[in-house]
């Protein structure tokens, strides 16, 4: 029972509550670091571990915090775990953290680990809370990565891997660079890639509901059908 309850969590902060596609939150970074896969992965791997650590942390302090004075707290302990993960870049994955510059410290009042930590780490046991920071978390960095690969696939061309501690390129397909619409790495570009994939979100989503939603009158109606045949 508590398996299910804890997986649910985690598909509902992937897929039903992605904060990027359904919630549209933390747009910023999202927008403003997914010019490329690699700055995306840096930028998602980030927030994945602060929300964690913030997630757990908060949870297990919950019964400590005084009510009136939640928010403050709570921003302090985000700001020390942003703190630690953005020194942590700092020292193994440089270059990258200088690529993402300031993006790295919004991570302090990014609305989606402040909302995760006051809406349910306040609430829940630290299990519980670490599935949900999970479930946010990959969720928050698949969004980040589908974004900057068809960004960077249609401005450049091409399907790029870079290092992550060099950012120098191991493998490089070139596709089409010649027809390669260099906006698309560009700020305009990411809010037009943004709208068309929600838009591609929503037009899935909404027939998966149309589905459900026939798939359950179906079932109801064969109810009825075998309930007057039992009657008869």
């Amino acid at each position: 029972m508590a398996r299910n309850k804890n997986s649910k969590i985690i598909v509902d902060g992937i897929f039903s509550n992605n904060a990027v596609f359904m919630l549209f939150l933390g747009l910023c970074p999202a927008l403003a670091t997914t010019s490329s896969v690699v700055d995306a992965f840096g930028m998602g791997l980030a927030v994945l571990v602060t929300i964690i650590l913030t997630n757990v942390a908060i949870s297990l302090l919950r019964n400590f915090i005084p009510n009136e004075i939640r928010i403050p707290v709570l921003i302090v302990i985000i700001a020390t775990i942003v703190t630690v993960v953005e020194m942590l870049m700092k020292a193994f994955l440089f270059d990258l953290s200088q690529t993402l510059g300031v993006y790295l410290s919004l991570i302090i009042v990014n609305c989606i680990i402040l909302g995760r930590a006051e809406a349910f780490a306040m609430k829940n046991n630290p299990l519980a809370s670490f599935f949900d920071a999970l479930g946010t978390g990959v969720g928050f960095l698949g969004a980040l990565i589908i974004l900057a690969f068809f960004r960077e696939l249609i401005g450049t061309g091409a399907i790029v891997i870079k290092s992550l501690t060099t950012g120098q390129v191991i493998f490089k397909l070139p596709l089409f660079e010649k027809y390669a619409i260099s906006l698309f790495t560009k700020a305009p570009g990411a809010f037009i890639m943004f709208g068309l994939l929600v838009a591609l979100v929503s037009f899935i989503t909404t027939k998966i509901k149309e589905r459900q939603t026939k798939k359950a009158k179906l079932i109801k109606q064969n109810e009825a059908e075998a309930a007057l045949k039992g009657e008869k």
